[in-house]
């Protein structure tokens, strides 16, 4: 087909902050995962798509099909809107403890 580059599961992107594997990132209204570390400017592959486990806001509890957004300067996924840029969906119920701060959020692609 004609203009087609790829399907854009994994895109590489420069690092906004330095990144850890498994790091959630927001590069203008593309957010993904870093797939390895990378320095901050430095490129870094970016998963977009799939079911990811993501640090969440602790104390905070999902319901399966909750809209999760970016809490870019805490770098936390939450359910809290306010200024936080919407990145996917919870795929599986987190209870609301202090220690429940992982959470499974399938992605959006885009921000």
């Amino acid at each position: 087909m004609r203009g087609y580059i790829q399907p854009g599961n994994t895109i590489t992107l420069p690092a906004p902050y330095a990144v850890a594997s498994g790091d959630g990132l927001l590069v203008g209204a593309i957010f993904g995962i870093a797939t390895g570390s990378a320095a901050i400017n430095a490129e870094v592959e970016t998963l977009t798509e799939g079911v990811v486990e993501l640090r969440k806001a602790p104390s905070q509890a999902w319901a399966v099909g909750a809209r999760i957004y970016w809490d870019n300067a805490a770098r936390l996924a939450t359910t809290v809107i306010a200024s936080n840029t919407l990145i996917g969906a919870a795929t599986e119920p987190v209870a609301g403890g202090a220690n429940d701060t992982i959470g499974r959020v399938r992605l959006n692609g885009v921000a």
